[in-house]
């Protein structure tokens, strides 16, 4: 018998995982990308359709694009979906629920961007931009805040509300924004975090914001409920930045957050062959998955040629290869692969690769980005 690569694709992406008490049926996340679909920030039936479209083809869990937990400083758009409010969470419950009907799993990410918010900001033009120091991921300062203890808590209790609301709801789990230079990644980054507090000094201090948010949604939320974190060492205004130069110091980094119930990481780069740290070729999802035993989400220009950020810019991409990402599933380096790009351009793409047909894949186009198809 002759095992062609669209054979081989199929095989190794449609084995399921388990992530706590949440079983996906097969390897395909559709990766968080944010739209600005969802005026009053309230998700309407096309952003329904546009989930489902993707469940009901074979999609094994959908998380959602970034949506605002309930603090007003947490968002910069009124057309950004928020997950608190009454319209709001009724919007996403019948998300959830179309997407359920089409056979998928999925999960909300839950954000706050801290000092990436520009004063006057919709959805809540009065509220101040808040970070721990009130520094700017560009290292600018004086242009908001920083954070309080009653701040702190109130952030905590927005995110373990969001949390207790996406269960009651009928969401698989939710996923925490930890990414990107946003709020909790301001925590994580010490160029961002030059509190002197507890909050803020070495990785552990570090970290702490971040873990108690996690602990405090534990607290509330079923023992089986799923609770994913998705970090990155990249920001969108510091593409070499680093939380950690080694292993050694990405545990510092990790450990905290999977005492503190953690059951999932998304292990977000730009692109998912590249090597973490010297010495070794294992991804960052790799190595994520080697320091805490936990499943982990790879994420990166999957099938694509082109570093997303690209399309930002109106640059398509022709397609990759996918052949090394089989190569490092099948030696389980990470659990899970995450996709992007493809996903928008095509919502057949997890059905035609755990079909084999690949050959059906489509380029990217940056067009893609501007509709909710």
């Amino acid at each position: 018998m002759i095992v062609t690569a669209s054979d081989r694709t199929a095989e190794v992406l449609s084995r399921p995982v388990t992530v706590n008490g949440l079983t996906v049926p097969n390897r395909i996340v559709m990766a968080p990308m944010t739209r600005m679909f969802s005026p009053g920030g309230i998700p309407g039936e096309d952003v329904r359709s546009y989930y489902a479209r993707r469940a009901a083809a074979g999609v094994g869990l959908i998380v959602t694009e970034g949506t605002y937990v309930g603090h007003e400083s947490a968002g910069q758009s009124d057309r950004v979906p928020r997950f608190h409010g009454e319209e709001q969470l009724a919007g996403w419950a019948r998300v959830a629920a179309d997407v359920h009907a089409a056979g998928g799993r999925i999960v909300p990410q839950l954000w706050h961007i801290g000092m990436v918010r520009n004063q006057g900001d919709q959805p809540f033009p009065d509220a101040p931009a808040l970070g721990p120091s009130g520094i700017r991921v560009d290292g600018a300062e004086g242009s908001g805040q920083a954070m309080t203890q009653r701040d702190l808590d109130d952030v905590i209790g927005a995110f373990a509300q969001a949390a207790v609301d996406a269960e009651r709801i009928g969401f698989d789990g939710v996923e925490l924004h930890g990414a990107h230079g946003y709020l909790l990644d301001q925590f994580l980054w010490a160029r961002t975090n030059r509190r002197t507090d507890g909050y803020g000094g070495d990785a552990v201090a570090r970290t702490r914001f971040a873990a108690e948010i996690v602990a405090a949604i534990r607290a509330v939320v079923s023992p089986e409920f799923p609770v994913i974190f998705r970090y990155s060492q990249w920001k969108q205004e510091a593409y070499d930045a680093r939380l950690a130069d080694t292993p050694q110091e990405l545990e510092a980094v990790l450990a905290p957050l999977v005492a503190a119930g953690v059951d999932a990481f998304h292990a977000s780069t730009r692109r998912y062959w590249l090597p973490e740290f010297d010495d070794s070729d294992l991804n960052l999802a790799g190595w994520t998955k080697k320091l805490t035993g936990k499943p982990t989400i790879t994420v990166g220009s999957v099938g694509l040629d082109g570093d997303f950020l690209h399309a930002f810019t109106g640059k398509g991409a022709d397609l990759g290869s996918l052949d090394n990402l089989l190569d490092r599933m099948e030696r389980d380096e990470f659990d899970l692969v995450a996709v992007g790009r493809a996903l928008l351009q095509d919502p057949e793409w997890a059905a035609k690769v755990l079909t084999g047909r690949t050959a059906e894949l489509q380029p990217f186009d940056a067009a893609a980005q501007r509709t909710l198809s």
